[in-house]
């Protein structure tokens, strides 16, 4: 996409109003694999049609479900997907392009190490480079015979008689759990792994909405023997992600209050609705209810006066995807807060730590670095700049959304990217009431 240009002009009135924001992807992307594995048609709802969950669904096309939409549209498609059952698929009749998808290379190896044919995943050159071997360490344990290139794409996967076993995670991932999970659907014994801190659970969440027996146990999850899964009836929450944008958005411009409706607030995703509710933000829940196994509910945010917090630990694992836009809360806020423990955030599209502090100085803000996280002295009035995403989606928005508590305009340079994650974002924001648009 070529470098788009997004102007924000200071917010002069209250954001108001009702928005939906894009489906949580990596439900979508479950919610396909598993469909087709399941015994009958399943009927998915508000399905995202991103790039990569597309990829999941061209590869189950490929491999012989048939698969319906019937609502399309740039936001959200309803597919009906006639699963087969566990054993129902069919051989592909060339190697399964997972583009540029790791949660679809990763989750189908482990359903296709468990098929009674022969396949090979492979995608684009960037996914080529990146790790498989930690998704190919624990299924080669279960006896799947998986060739690779040192641990990377293509995965030649060869059908084999697959055992259950205990797998202890050195690191949380629910990438890895959920390939170890979906071979033990084809596995004699149950299947233990062991996770040892928080990590996403929607693999477990809607393999239980289906029928699996899976039970936690302290930091163990276990899946028993013999499972057969019922069809999905399934309505994708809202991404948490892209959720905290407005929601922050409205938690700092004066007298403002929204809704975001739909929402998924899986307790392992929402890691952003507590450090905003240590803060002082005004939140509050309606129309609570549980769709696939996934919580889900309407969050109503209002302005409200914020005061610095402290983040760590688990927080942030829960929340690792949102310090970009946390990080424009804390500038409206009263005191010093500091996130710590958050090196990952360091190996993310871009250094999301050293890029963030670079683009917040410019307006204006007290940020200091550190190895694993950063302080921010607040609050500030943001200055008028000129600033750059650095091809870094969430990082546009974010300064997207510091542009509006700015004393003049903020050009964010290579906002493009937004489309990534959020191709509706500025039409969203400007529903609200917010003084953004596109210049070229």
């Amino acid at each position: 996409m070529s470098k788009t240009q997004l102007l924000v002009r200071p917010q002069q009135t209250p954001l108001v109003g009702t928005v939906y924001v894009p489906s949580d992807k990596s439900i979508s992307h479950r919610a396909v694999l598993l469909a087709a594995i399941a015994d009958g048609t399943s009927h998915i709802r508000n399905w995202l049609p991103a790039g990569d969950t597309i990829a999941t669904l061209e590869a189950i096309k490929g491999l012989g479900i048939s698969i319906e939409i019937q609502k399309e549209s740039a936001q959200s498609w309803e597919l009906t997907i006639h699963g087969r059952g566990l054993h129902g698929l069919q051989p592909p009749s060339g190697a399964i392009d997972c583009r540029n998808a790791g949660t679809c290379m990763r989750l189908l190896a482990g359903i296709l190490a468990g098929q009674r044919f022969p396949t090979i995943l492979d995608g684009s050159e960037q996914l080529r480079k990146r790790p498989m071997k930690r998704i190919i360490a624990p299924l080669e344990q279960m006896a799947a015979l998986i060739g690779s290139e040192d641990g990377r794409a293509p995965l030649r996967i060869q059908p084999n008689s697959l055992e259950g076993i205990s797998y202890e995670m050195n690191v949380a991932s629910a990438q890895v759990k959920s390939a170890v999970l979906l071979a033990g659907l084809y596995a004699h014994g149950e299947t233990r792994v062991f996770q040892p801190g928080p990590a996403r659970d929607h693999t477990e969440r809607m393999l239980t909405a289906m029928g699996a027996q899976v039970t936690t146990d302290e930091n163990w999850i276990t899946l028993s023997e013999g499972a057969q899964l019922s069809p999905l009836d399934l309505t994708v929450p809202g991404d948490i992600s892209s959720a905290a944008f407005p929601i922050i958005a409205a938690a700092m411009v004066p007298h403002s209050q929204i809704t975001v409706a739909n929402v998924g607030c899986n307790p392992t995703r929402t890691g952003i609705l507590d450090m905003l509710s240590s803060m002082g933000a005004h939140l509050q829940f309606a129309n609570q209810h549980v769709t696939g196994g996934e919580p889900t509910s309407d969050v109503q945010v209002a302005f409200e006066e914020l005061h610095s917090t402290q983040v760590w630990g688990d927080t942030v694992v829960r929340g690792i995807d949102e310090f970009p836009i946390w990080a424009i809360a804390a500038t409206q806020a009263a005191g010093n807060s500091t996130v710590s423990d958050a090196a990952e955030l360091r190996v993310k599209e871009v250094d999301r730590i050293s890029v963030l502090a670079g683009e917040l100085r410019k307006l204006g803000v007290n940020i200091s670095e550190h190895p694993d996280g950063f302080t921010i002295a607040g609050p500030t009035r943001l200055q008028a700049a000129e600033v750059d995403s650095y091809g870094d989606h969430r990082l546009g928005m974010a300064l997207a959304v510091a542009g509006l508590a700015a004393d003049g305009p903020v050009l964010i340079q290579d906002a493009g990217c937004i489309h990534d994650s959020f191709p509706g974002f500025v039409d969203t924001m400007q529903a609200l009431g917010a003084n953004m648009a596109w210049v070229s």
